[in-house]
């Protein structure tokens, strides 16, 4: 089975919540990648993410009022999945924008649609969104 690879971008202040949709990801099967549990000790931090943007096959943007007005590594993680994104076929999940509290959306992410995932059906939404890119990927959904 070829397992979907979803990058999860977010600002340090946001690893809590982040770390929690990191387990539900992983525990439906999905294989999540999240800085601390996925570059080993010794990696290169920055390459590390770079390869990992490489081979996503979803990014999915926690954003939060920190996330979308801090300066530094979370803007460039942003930056570069919007380059990424408009590599990819019309129509392709791959870029999604997921408010994990209640924030405006920047208006270089409002072009795809966004989840809410602290609203009641926020991560049911979010799992539709990962099997439909599973299926344009041609594995399981």
């Amino acid at each position: 089975m070829n397992t979907l690879r979803v990058f999860l971008c977010h600002c340090s202040a946001d690893k809590p919540a982040v770390r929690e949709l990191y387990q539900k990801l992983k525990a439906d099967g999905f294989q999540p990648w999240l800085d601390e549990e996925s570059i080993l000790p010794g990696e290169d931090w920055d390459e590390a993410i770079r390869d990992a943007f490489r081979t996503a096959d979803v990014v999915i943007v926690c954003l939060s009022r920190q996330a979308i007005t801090r300066e530094g590594y979370v803007q460039r993680e942003i930056r570069l999945a919007l380059q990424l994104a408009e590599e990819k076929p019309p129509g392709t999940i791959f870029l999604i924008p997921a408010r994990i509290a209640n924030c405006d959306v920047p208006k270089h992410l409002a072009r795809w649609h966004w989840v809410d995932l602290f609203s009641q059906d926020g991560y049911e939404r979010l799992l539709r969104s990962l099997r439909k890119r599973q299926a344009q990927k041609g594995g399981r959904a």
